[in-house]
């Protein structure tokens, strides 16, 4: 499994109904934060919506529950 921390673009694979979020909605990475007797190792992550507006910041304790997206330049038709 590939390396998530602060500023990566994740999409939700779970639904998260109570924080009015669903699987497939995109994300940023905004904090990370190692395991300590009081919370596990996990991240903030903060959704908006297409004007820039937070929709939501849920804490992701599962890393089982988020993916981190890439983006590749689209190659140019031939």
């Amino acid at each position: 499994m590939e390396d998530i921390h602060a500023n990566h673009v994740v999409a939700l694979l779970v639904d998260q109904p109570e924080a009015g979020l669903y699987r497939g909605d995109v994300g940023t990475v905004i904090q990370v934060f190692n395991s300590t007797p009081d919370h596990p190792s996990g991240f903030i992550v903060e959704f908006v919506d297409e004007l820039g507006n937070v929709q939501g910041q849920i804490d992701i304790t599962d890393v089982n529950q988020i993916v981190k997206l890439r983006y590749r330049p689209v190659l140019e038709a031939a």
